[in-house]
Order: structure tokens, then sequence, then C-alpha cells
């Protein structure tokens, strides 16, 4: 399977009870694919992974495979503090069908690169999947940077990066030092990361406006129309900050529901946004005309 494209790390939806709402995402996955999303990644950080049980786990990855249907190709987040819970996690998303598994490094034991290179051999040896490997040291509080990505890119299943920093110069660096053995996506920076040679997104902002965000991707891709493309960059460049801070959970489920999805709340720690937040949440909605709208 050709992995490209726009892929939405998704949040996961909660009934009134704070229990997972099935059915909630089996709407919210087809309408991600009706709008034209690449891909889907379940239990990422927006996803909530760390305040889920197992069996919650389970649940949502099993819905999203379910639903999705091959249609798009679907990444389980499968991180995990210990390498044994990382192969389990990575061995049922295997089992259930997932296309792939997009993995954290461990985020509290700050392990060292000989420590990280012998944690994502591990797995991969426990499986025969794709690996996204996820870098993101605000979180992790460990940086894969462009040389140990290099060395992690000789592990057999390790072939694809979400490279989630600031510095854009890291996509450009680990196309150059890895060439076809591992196939970038951008973080945060999605637009900057496509200019650099990234050839995908996986983004938060998609959960709330999955066609524009894969049409910026679609736009740079083949450098069919960059000046249209960062046109539609700059004018979402509000609603992608405003996810892309502390508030990257309860701001992406206060915008669904202004636009007509109530996916619930975070579940603490964290709390919904504070009033002043939501208004402006509230003003993003409105000012980019996002809405829910399922087709007939």
């Amino acid at each position: 399977m050709k992995f490209r494209g726009t892929y939405t790390v998704m949040i996961t939806p909660y009934d009134s009870e704070g229990c997972i709402d099935v059915q909630g995402l089996r709407r919210f996955t087809d309408w991600q694919i009706a709008q034209g999303i690449a891909g889907l990644i379940p239990l990422g950080s927006t996803g909530e992974f760390l305040s889920l049980t197992d069996d919650e786990r389970t649940l949502v990855a099993q819905t999203v495979i379910e639903q999705a249907a091959g249609r798009v190709p679907v990444f389980i987040g499968t991180g995990a503090e210990n390498t044994y819970d990382v192969i389990r996690y990575s061995q049922e998303a295997e089992k259930l069908g997932a296309d792939g598994v997009m993995i954290i490094p461990p985020f509290y034991s700050t392990p060292t690169d000989d420590e990280l290179f012998v944690h994502y051999r591990r797995v991969s040896d426990a499986i025969g999947l794709p690996i996204m490997l996820y870098n993101n040291p605000a979180t992790a509080n460990v940086d894969l940077k462009p040389e140990l990505v290099a060395r992690l890119s000789h592990i057999d299943n390790c072939c694809l990066i979400k490279e989630s920093t600031m510095d854009v110069t890291r996509v450009r660096d680990i196309i150059r030092l890895c060439g076809d053995r591992l196939s970038v996506f951008g973080g945060i920076m999605g637009f900057e990361s496509f200019l650099e040679g990234a050839i995908g997104w996986v983004a938060v902002a998609s959960n709330v406006a999955p066609h524009v965000m894969s049409e910026i991707f679609n736009l740079c891709d083949g450098y069919k129309d960059i000046g249209k493309a960062r046109e539609m960059y700059f004018r979402h460049v509000p609603l992608i900050q405003f996810v892309g801070g502390q508030g990257y959970v309860s701001g992406t489920k206060a915008l669904l529901k202004h636009m007509g999805l109530d996916v619930g709340g975070p579940r603490a720690p964290r709390l919904p946004l504070p009033e002043a937040d939501d208004a402006r949440a509230l003003q993003i909605v409105r000012d980019l005309d996002l809405r829910f709208e399922e087709s007939a």
C-alpha cells in the first residue's frame, strides 16, 4: 500500500457517560474518508491514548479499522513506556488488520540512542507491519535527531517518520541521510515540510477540516499549485495554531462541537476549554465556515 497524503491523528469521542462512543467514532471515520482524508491514525496523542484502558484502546482500534474497511490506510498508535507493552499493542494492531503502527519513543525513561535502537528493533522483530517513528521531543522528552533516524531506518520495518518539531530542516536532513529507506510525514509544520520533500502530513487540524488539510498537500504534491496551497494554508493558520498548543485535545473537541458534532470533553486531568478560549473556538468555526455535514 502506498502511504502518502494527509492523515488525521484522530480524537477519541466519548458519550454522555464518558465511555467510548462507538457509533460516534464510526460516523467520524466515515466523515473523514468522505472528506478526502488519505489516512487515519487513532490512539495518538490527540486520541488521548494514555487516558484509555487496554480494553478501550482495543475497541477504538478495532472500530476504526472495521469502519475504514480498507478505504484508507489505518495506522494505530501503539506507544507505551516499556518495550513489551509496545510489542503487545503492535501485535494486537496487526491481528486487527491495521496497515501500520505509529510509535512514539518511551516518554519518561529518557532512553539513550542505543536504547532507542534496541527498543524499535525489538518491536520490528515482533511484527510484520510498517512502523512510523514519531518524533515529538516536547512530549516524549527525547529527540529523534536526523542522525539517529538514519540509524533507525536500517531496521526492517521502520520506513516512515512523523517529524513533529518546528525545525523543517529536519525533513531535509532525514531525507538526505536516509534516502529511499524512510519517508517523512510532517507533523506541526505541514506545508513547510512538503516544500522540503515530505510525502505527507499527520495533522491535528484535519480532525475539523479534513478536506482543506488534504487539499493543501495535494496542491503541493508535484508542485501543482504552491501559490494556491499557500493561500489556503495562510487562511487556516489560526486553526492550525489553535490546535497545536496545550489545548490540542480540548480545543479540537470544542471546535467539533461548535461544528455540530458533539464528541464529549477530554478525560482528566485535561479540562474543557476555559470560556474565553471556547469563544475563540466558536469564532474560528464561524470565520472558516467549518461544518460537520454527513453525505446523504
